[in-house]
């Protein structure tokens, strides 16, 4: 519920802040309030320069020019501990955690408790953990490696490092981007509890939903300016979306009305199992045709994107088989997979999807090197003309493909791994969460890519949470729910209340996985 302003004193300011990175202006004379014991919502389009401005409250980045305030104190933060000693914490859209540390070593790193500052407490660091995980109501183990856990579950462990900070001021950038709709609900009874303690949130999302429900307070950029602020009274999506982009409705895909050609792939008994002696995938078979969308609509742990793992080569072990074009596929590995005409774009883009220390062009081409080589040699010239025509065809926003791909919004990153699958050529593009992390604007551009290369005979198959995107762009939809599919609904037949309905079933405990022999795994 929001409440009047006088309950919220102002608890951090930015006054006439500018960042100039090169060749572009993130910010440009921004002025900001962020209000105590309030949760203080920001919306943008990628690139608009939210994540900037947030990066420069947890001292990652300094203002070019401009003022920080600090309960009336002008402040300068040189580093994220000098932020964190000043009580401010930050949960970054992009997870910052050591895959091979466990989940307790990574919620107290550079923060351990120790036995009078001799050794690690390691016994105190799990209980403590046991406790984070108690009001974040998960039963995720303290000593469980992090590399091993599921994207929505490492999400909990990322927040779970900045309540373990006890932070004043906490930001939380896509907090819900992996999370399932039941985790989502925990995550704002936390915030709830954090608000009446007093803690300052900034809380930035592009579901709009979301920050109608949870928020106080509204900030909106659009290209580094603040073009709207006020209390969330009175704001609704048209209010939201009118200051994004300047346009008053969502614009997801038009429709691209064409025929479907013949079967493209199918799958056939498809069957995972996984290290608890569960599967993760049970029997899945589905076909798909050249020009057709299939969505793909479930639960985090529905095992949708294990199904996309077997299908693209990643995961090993399973039982099943997969056709493209009719011809059995005997392809082992990605590489394999990739060269018969498959493409993945993957729903964690940092780990799988990208190199960080690559620039936007290396990271482009990675897949497709052998497109611009003849023999030993390898035309820089054609590389980059194909670069500069996916930038603009994606409407990538970059100063120069040259720059490091790290340097660009989340949303300019997704855009760059779609273009990196397209430059395969696929026949078939499999696309896991595809606008996770993506704003609506960027998210309708994607779409309608979507629709077009569908018109153009390619077939997709897309993995998605969200009803409103797969109805709105799927052909056909599956349901998938531990595992197995519950449900399959044509454009016209599908409804919110059948698929949720569907994604509930199949919920029954857990029976062990057949042995795999080495000639039954694919």
């Amino acid at each position: 519920m929001n409440r009047p302003a006088k309950a919220h004193p102002v608890g951090l300011s930015i006054r006439d802040g500018t960042k100039v990175y090169p060749g572009t202006v993130a910010l440009r004379d921004v002025n900001f309030d962020l209000r105590m014991g309030a949760v203080n919502v920001l919306v943008g389009e990628n690139g608009a320069g939210k994540s900037t401005m947030m990066k420069i409250i947890a001292g990652v980045e300094r203002l070019t020019s401009g003022r920080l305030i600090l309960d009336g104190q002008e402040v300068e933060f040189r580093s994220t501990d000098d932020a964190a000693r000043h009580g401010i914490g930050i949960v970054f859209q992009e997870l910052n955690l050591f895959p091979n540390l466990s989940v307790a070593e990574n919620i107290f790193i550079s923060r351990e408790k120790t036995r009078f500052g001799i050794d690690i407490d390691k016994a105190k660091q799990r209980e403590m953990t046991r406790a984070l995980m108690k009001r974040l109501e998960h039963d995720i183990d303290p000593d469980a490696l992090v590399g091993d856990l599921k994207v929505g579950q490492q999400q909990i462990v990322e927040i779970a490092k900045s309540l373990a900070q006890d932070a004043r001021i906490l930001i939380l950038d896509e907090p819900t981007s992996a999370l399932s709709a039941a985790e989502v609900e925990i995550l704002f009874r936390v915030i709830d509890d954090l608000r009446a303690s007093g803690v300052g949130i900034v809380y930035i999302s592009h579901r709009m939903e979301e920050l109608i429900r949870v928020g106080d307070y509204i900030t909106v950029l659009r290209d580094g300016i603040i073009t709207g602020a006020q209390s969330m009274e009175g704001v609704d999506i048209p209010w939201i979306v009118r200051h994004m982009i300047g346009q008053a409705s969502k614009d997801f895909a038009k429709e691209i009305e064409h025929d479907f050609g013949p079967e493209i792939f199918r799958a056939e008994h498809v069957t995972a199992p996984n290290r608890h002696g569960g599967f993760d995938v049970r029997d899945v078979s589905f076909s798909l045709r050249a020009g057709e969308i299939l969505g793909i609509y479930g639960l985090m742990g529905a095992g949708r994107s294990e199904l996309l793992e077997c299908i693209i080569g990643e995961r090993r072990g399973y039982r099943g088989e997969f056709f493209v074009e009719g011809a059995r596929l005997t392809a082992q590995g990605v590489a394999g997979r990739i060269a018969r005409g498959i493409g993945l774009i993957p729903e964690d883009r940092k780990t799988d999807g990208l190199v960080q220390i690559l620039s936007i062009r290396e990271n482009m081409t990675l897949s497709s090197l052998s497109a611009f080589t003849r023999g030993i040699h390898m035309s820089l010239k054609r590389e980059a003309e194909t670069v500069r025509d996916f930038i603009t065809r994606m409407t990538v926003k970059v100063a120069s493909p040259e720059h490091e791909v790290s340097s660009l919004s989340g949303g300019n990153q997704q855009k760059v791994v779609i273009s990196k699958a397209l430059m395969t050529n696929p026949k078939i593009l499999l696309m896991d969460e595809p606008s996770r992390g993506i704003d609506i604007g960027a998210k309708a551009e994607v779409f309608r890519v979507m629709r077009k290369l569908a018109a153009e005979g390619l077939g997709i198959v897309f993995v998605t949470s969200d009803l409103e995107e797969v109805m709105s762009l799927s052909d056909r939809i599956i349901v998938m729910s531990n595992g197995r599919i519950t449900g399959e609904f044509n454009r016209d037949e599908a409804t919110e209340t059948a698929l949720v309905e569907a994604s509930a079933k199949g919920h029954t405990p857990d029976t062990p996985a057949e042995p795999v022999t080495e000639d039954a795994a694919r």
